[in-house]
């Protein structure tokens, strides 16, 4: 039996997609998944190739663990091994590298033939053309339903069309039924992601968007599981936030009142030069005024690109001015990334690499300040809603507050949902003790 290893580099659709291949390879009876690569004969690495980082941490860890189990052979997969196959081929231990394209394959065993993407569509069969992806367990508290691949925008800085091909949806029917067995096998909040949630439906026959999803998710799941298990939105860009987005959050029951916005600058000709003029960043203020009613308190997340070309001490000021409207609770800042092969590569106006990082680190002070905000602003509810994701007592709140419980409740563990009371602050986690009956689900959770 081939004892394997995985490892994972990149985004949540990255760790479903080995998740799905780590389960189908035990599946056929023929390879037993270890946690120590020391033991491997076999190791799997999904990669990451959205920044040059990415880049330089795969070809770290592919040394590093060749180093750790030189007889091991090791499977290079995802984003970068579809742009950098030869590269990777070179490096020591790797005996096969799989193109993001050709993942899906992987299902069949770790020795199966690449496929054309015109097989996989046709061995997807009902999934329409959705690689056949799925999952019935997950290694970490919080399970990821990935219901949407690839993307069709082609956006100046960005190499994921090129790594993860066009916009393609998977049918809600097979969303629903995944959801339903990951509730039942325990878990109690699901991460419903994508690549690119906005362009949800392209390639379904009718005009279901990402938000006839998430309705239909609600209204199938909460007659069961309101209150004792939740959903949580991965990401979302600014241009899907219209009537239809305000309805259907402020009427769901088990979202959490979260978001993540794919906003990447404040500036509006820094946005057209990004190849993302479909939205004005005004209206993600306004929207989130009007579902302030409904959720008169929010976590607000965004992603921020700093030192885009073109971009000058004006355009970067009106992003900061941006970040103090909005009710930001975290952000994830990153200094502009040079991809080969994307038009914003080549783009005159190239920011120097010092004032690019510079301003990454004025924009991450001022969105400190706002989380620490936000987290004493916690304090003062009587309690929140604490997905525990270790035996430490460590979790996230509904509104993806880090949080730590003073102690667990009896029965309570990884993936339960436990009520606590806001104590205090360290170093930015919210401190809570569990309230009396605190477990949402005490039965199902002890089980």
């Amino acid at each position: 039996m081939i004892r394997f290893y995985t490892a994972t580099l990149g985004c949540k659709i990255n760790q479903y997609e080995t998740r799905s291949i780590a389960e189908a390879w035990t599946g056929h009876g023929q390879a037993f998944e270890t946690g120590a690569p020391q033991e491997a004969d076999l190791i799997l690495i999904n990669s990451c190739a959205v920044t040059a980082n990415a880049v330089a941490d795969l070809r770290q860890t592919v040394r590093s663990l060749h180093r750790a189990s030189p007889t091991a052979g090791i499977i290079v997969t995802g984003c970068a091994a579809q742009v950098m196959a030869d590269e990777l081929a070179g490096l020591p231990g790797v005996v096969r590298v799989v193109p993001q394209a050709d993942k899906g394959a992987l299902l069949a065993g770790p020795a199966a033939p690449p496929v054309s993407p015109a097989v996989l569509d046709g061995e997807a069969g009902a999934l329409g053309g959705f690689a056949p992806f799925s999952i019935t367990g997950y290694s970490r508290a919080r399970a990821v339903v990935k219901v949407q691949d690839g993307c069709s925008h082609h956006c100046t800085y960005c190499i994921v069309p090129q790594t993860r091909g066009p916009s393609v949806s998977r049918p809600v029917d097979a969303v629903v039924a995944e959801a339903v067995r990951l509730l039942d096998s325990g878990f109690r909040e699901l991460v419903i992601s994508g690549i690119n949630l906005r362009h949800y439906g392209r390639g379904l026959q009718d005009r279901t968007d990402f938000w006839d999803l998430l309705a239909r998710l609600d209204r199938e799941l909460a007659p069961r599981w309101a209150g004792r298990a939740r959903l949580r939105v991965s990401s979302v860009e600014p241009g899907q936030l219209d009537h239809k987005a305000l309805d259907t959050l402020a009427g769901s029951s088990m979202v959490c009142p979260q978001l993540h916005l794919s906003l990447q600058s404040g500036d509006p000709d820094v946005l057209r030069a990004m190849g993302r003029g479909h939205y004005d960043p005004q209206g993600a203020v306004d929207f989130l005024i009007r579902l302030g009613e409904a959720w008169p308190v929010i976590g607000l997340g965004a992603d921020l690109i700093t030192g885009f070309p073109g971009e000058d001490e004006a355009g970067f000021e009106n992003t900061l001015t941006l970040c103090r409207v909005l009710p930001l609770t975290y952000a994830h800042v990153f200094p502009y990334s040079e991809r080969p092969g994307t038009a914003a590569a080549t783009m005159a106006g190239q920011v120097a690499v010092p004032v690019r990082k510079e301003r990454a680190t004025r924009l991450r002070a001022l969105v400190s300040r706002r989380k620490r905000a936000f987290g004493e602003r916690l304090l003062g509810r009587p309690c929140l809603d604490v997905l525990v994701q270790d035996q430490l007592g460590r979790g996230v709140s509904e509104f993806y507050a880090g949080c730590r419980l003073t102690r667990l409740p009896d029965g309570a563990g990884p993936r339960s949902l436990v009520s606590a009371r806001p104590v205090g602050l360290d170093r930015g986690v919210i401190v809570a003790e569990p309230l009396a009956a605190s477990m949402t689900d005490p039965q199902e959770n002890a089980s």
